[in-house]
């Protein structure tokens, strides 16, 4: 039986340096004070990254038969994904490429005390 349980976020319009903040105040944590903070953080994309968790939450729950209040972030990390190139005008007929970074997100979930 494994103990651990996986939830993917796929094309998140944020850079991956700024979703890796958020993701790195929750690895180690136990679920339910990960969510505590989720909820009270200013980021913007902490909403997303709570979603997430729920989600690696409820696999764990209903696909592995863990139990939800043994249940510790393993694992967090973010990967880069696509990038938009765009063009932004500018003086003297010039223009300048505006980058918009997406990224992906995975989070495992692992029971402790077993």
């Amino acid at each position: 039986m494994t103990y651990t349980a996986t939830a993917i976020l796929r094309k998140i319009r944020v850079s991956p340096q700024k979703l890796n903040i958020v993701a790195s105040m929750i690895r180690g944590m136990k679920t339910d004070k990960a969510l505590g903070v989720l909820f009270h953080s200013k980021r913007r994309i902490a909403s997303d990254v709570r979603k997430t968790l729920m989600s690696a939450m409820a696999n764990a729950e209903n696909n592995n038969g863990l139990d939800v209040d043994n249940l510790y972030v393993k694992e967090a990390y973010v990967g880069h994904s696509l990038t938009l190139k765009r063009f932004h005008p500018r003086g003297r007929g010039r223009g300048s490429r505006v980058i918009k970074p997406f990224s992906h997100l995975s989070i495992v979930v692992e029971q402790r005390g077993v």
